[in-house]
């Protein structure tokens, strides 16, 4: 089969990523960063495996999955209630079938999400110039192939056909593989998908009974914990010799890719499948988000929180937050998202995450 051009469409098998960073070799391998050394030492040590530590023997009902008070879901059901509604039709049997969907289309991401993160960390070890560095990112290399290989392994067995990546997401990740500056691949991914994955993950566990998919979930969040406080400890101490304007392209960056639009991440598909198109639906989806007592229940807010909980403090680590007379304090306090300044960053409380570990203690 030949390959993809860049312009291909999210239908095609391949899409050709232009990388135009420099690969960096180095003959300096002496171990010079203790908390590197030591979270390479926690990944080595924390290594499992998708095959013999998930009982892939349960069966799963994609219909009993699905919990109703799914955000996504709570809000279809409001804006079916409106004057107007395209989904006025909609009885039982279409709330559930939207439901099953609206599971695919959110673990289809995550499979894409987990590629993407996988050829991510795969480019720094390419490109970060330290070897304690490159050394972990090896390893996360590894654990984000396992968890694409989780994701689509349960998608196909037990769920049923996946999503296409999402517009938005395979912007976001593909800007980072395109992207010429290092850390970048560091800020995007490490920072800010991470710490939304870790969310998103989190929202999920709290919300399914399913035991295959909380183990799964569990186990993948141990490693996510992880390559956050990789990015942290990393990107800490390479910002203390960045200049103002330097830094302020990373400020710029962390503020335009965490105040955007949600709604955008909405999969068009999902509605097709429904026989809608989301054109149709997204007015009153919106309208139904901005009703009175309807917080909660938009697709991202019930995780959001948590999201900015870790996003907000593990910025102020790295000196961000203040940097250029505090312009990222300023645009996240407009926003609200202030509040989770002195919650506890991700590379002090990782180890907390740690499932793994737990169940080998107790097994």
């Amino acid at each position: 089969m030949e390959p993809t051009t860049p312009e291909s469409g999210p239908g095609d098998e391949l899409r050709v990523v232009h990388d135009h960073a420099d690969r960096l070799f180095s003959w300096r391998y002496e171990r010079e960063r203790p908390q590197l050394v030591t979270l390479y030492n926690k990944a080595a040590a924390s290594q499992w495996n998708s095959v013999t530590d998930l009982d892939w023997r349960i069966e799963v009902d994609p219909e009993r999955v699905i919990d109703d008070e799914v955000p996504a879901l709570r809000l279809a059901r409001r804006a079916a209630a409106l004057p107007g509604s395209p989904m006025a039709h909609f009885g039982e049997r279409e709330f559930t079938e939207l439901g099953v969907e609206l599971f695919k289309a959110q673990l289809s991401q995550f499979m894409h999400g987990e590629q993407g993160a996988m050829m991510t960390a795969a480019k720094l070890v390419e490109t970060v110039p330290w070897i304690d560095a490159k050394y972990y990112a090896a390893t996360q290399t590894m654990d984000e192939a396992r968890h694409t290989e989780v994701f689509a392994r349960y998608l196909h067995e037990k769920i049923g056909d996946p999503y296409p990546m999402g517009p938005y997401l395979q912007a976001q990740i593909f800007g980072l593989l395109e992207d010429s500056r290092w850390d970048i691949a560091y800020l995007g991914m490490q920072i800010i998908i991470e710490s939304l994955a870790l969310a998103a993950f989190g929202d999920l566990l709290r919300r399914t009974s399913e035991p295959l998919l909380q183990k799964l979930l569990r186990y993948v969040m141990s490693d996510e914990a992880r390559h956050v406080a990789f990015g942290i400890v990393s990107l800490t101490e390479f910002y203390r010799g960045l200049t103002s304007a330097e830094l302020k392209e990373r400020q710029e960056f962390l503020a335009d890719n965490t105040l955007r639009n949600r709604l955008r991440t909405l999969t068009p598909e999902v509605w097709e499948r429904m026989g809608l198109r989301v054109e149709q639906v997204l007015p009153n989806l919106m309208e139904a988000a901005a009703q009175p007592g309807a917080a909660g229940t938009g697709p991202f807010q019930t995780f959001q929180r948590a999201f900015f909980a870790k996003m907000v403090p593990n910025v102020r680590k790295l000196g961000l937050l203040d940097a250029n007379d505090g312009y990222l304090r300023q645009r996240w306090g407009e926003a609200g998202l202030l509040e989770f300044e002195f919650a506890e960053d991700t590379a002090s409380d990782y180890e907390a995450y740690d499932a793994v570990a737990a169940d080998r203690a107790t097994g």
